[in-house]
């Protein structure tokens, strides 16, 4: 069809999160929908898909972009939630959901899709029940606009946070001593389910309110363990006790999988309670759908991990707001600096240097000094932080948005400029930049301190930057001879 045939305009928020980014690549597929994303930052949206769809950069909390971002649009899709981020998560999660709802009303919006967690009230997490109150406030006025709610558990694909749990204990543990909440019910679904779900729910032909519970079979999180572990062609064993607390556990998590602390207790919290079906909307609703089982789920989410194919990750959207060190003002001399430079010949050409500069971390690792960066990493796992486990999304593609170890990619310029923001624990703001010019790569790590403690911990690493940051300029330089 051609672009004038398209005549319906589906928004998508969260369109860099997990869901997100999945979701706007099926739906580009549907010849007869224009796809619009509200984002905070336009450049996180893929190069690839940059011409094919509309961008509206804002938020939920700015009424003026949400307004215009509504603008003739007649299906909403809402993946929007905080998993706990900042103290005030549940007030930010109804303030949000209140301000979607009432502009896709003022702007006549058909429908609103949203995509919530399976569970009930009475033995909800504080997470969840977040999440039930932002389908109860999306749903609130079904006179006025329709919502379709789709309910999942524990959503497993390659890149989301559950399916990243499960396969590093597997790869670690053969054998776990666990809590008691390892025999909790619950139903998985693939993540390519989930966005069968979502698309359907476009045309569904339904009015009114509508909630959907959607997964396959009710397995508890030991059975989930050793299912995978079967893919994997592993065997392993789950022991639970009555003695580990939820802190405990999520100590546990966050020691063995690349899951931070506060998402690792979101999670545990979560996975106390039950979360089965409690109807059958799916199965009568949408009878084109047959959910995969789990172990296909895995299977899946194993083969794109093996051919470099994942297109998001649980750490797309997590963490504080990254910025640029350029949206900061210096005349005091506050940013303090460690520059190294790196000469290079016509020999080792400016794009190659550039994209040895994208392949570090991850499995690549950070060369000489790499074991000065695992302390690193796990100092910070212990404070609460991320710590080096997250790796990175491919082997040596980077995109903006993307989860590179500890660091946040904030800015790309093909052949030039890698800016990346540290999000591993500090006192202050740090980014590392790699900014490749025709003859020399200038690598410069920025560091914002904050107060007295701040200026302090960047005098006392100063003699670990000597050997770690000097190594990486020089050895970025010499890898790009290598490249094809």
């Amino acid at each position: 069809m051609t672009d004038q045939m398209k005549t319906k305009t589906v928004l998508v928020t969260g369109a860099t999160g997990y869901i997100g980014r999945r979701l706007t690549h099926r739906l580009l597929e549907t010849s007869s929908l224009k796809v619009r994303l509200l984002v905070r930052n336009k450049n996180k949206v893929q190069v690839s898909i940059g011409d094919l769809v509309e961008i509206q950069e804002g938020t939920t909390f700015d009424k003026k972009s949400l307004a215009a971002a509504l603008d003739g649009v007649d299906t909403a899709f809402y993946l929007i939630h905080s998993m706990g981020a900042t103290e005030d998560y549940q007030n930010l999660d109804r303030v949000s959901a209140e301000n979607f709802r009432d502009a896709c009303i003022a702007a006549g919006v058909r429908r609103i899709i949203y995509l919530g967690g399976l569970g009930v009230k009475e033995s909800a997490s504080k997470h969840l029940l977040s999440r039930i109150e932002t389908g109860e406030i999306l749903s609130a006025h079904p006179d006025r606009i329709e919502t379709i709610w789709l309910r999942a558990g524990v959503i497993i694909g390659s890149g989301s946070a559950s399916f990243e749990i499960i396969r590093n204990l597997c790869q670690k543990l053969p054998a776990m001593i666990t809590p008691r909440w390892v025999r909790s019910r619950t139903q998985p679904i693939g993540v390519e389910d989930v966005l069968s779900y979502l698309q359907g729910s476009v045309e569904l032909p339904h009015q009114g309110n509508l909630m959907v519970d959607i997964g396959s079979e009710e397995l508890s999180f030991k059975e989930m363990v050793q299912q995978a572990a079967e893919v994997m062609g592993l065997k392993r064993h789950l022991f639970p006790v009555p003695v580990l607390s939820p802190r405990l556990s999520s100590y546990w998590l966050v020691l063995f999988t690349p899951i931070p602390f506060k998402l690792a207790s979101a999670l545990v919290e979560g996975l106390k309670s039950e979360t089965v079906l409690q109807n059958d909307n799916a199965a009568k609703l949408y009878p084109e759908i047959q959910p995969c089982s789990f172990k296909q789920a895995v299977a899946g989410a194993l083969r794109e991990l093996e051919q470099n194919q994942v297109i998001s990750r649980w750490c797309d959207s997590t963490g504080q707001q990254a910025c640029d060190i350029k949206d900061f003002d210096d005349p005091a001399g506050a940013i303090l600096r460690d520059v190294r430079i790196v000469a290079f010949n016509n020999g080792e050409r400016q794009k190659d240097v550039f994209q040895s500069a994208c392949a570090v971390g991850g499995t690549n690792g950070w060369f000489k000094y790499n074991f000065l960066w695992q302390i690193r990493g796990i100092l910070d796992k212990l404070v609460g932080g991320y710590g080096l486990s997250r790796g990175r999304r491919l082997s040596q593609e980077l995109r903006v948005g993307d989860a590179l170890d500890f660091w946040k990619v904030v800015d790309i310029k093909p052949g030039k400029r890698l800016l990346l923001y540290a999000q591993m624990k500090l006192p202050g703001q740090g980014w590392l930049e790699f900014d490749v010019q025709p003859d020399q790569l200038v690598q410069t790590a920025h560091f914002l301190p904050r107060g007295l403690l701040g200026r302090l911990y960047w005098y006392l690493v100063l003699p670990l930057h000597h050997f770690a940051l000097n190594d990486l300029a020089r050895t970025v330089v010499s890898n790009s001879t290598k490249l094809e």
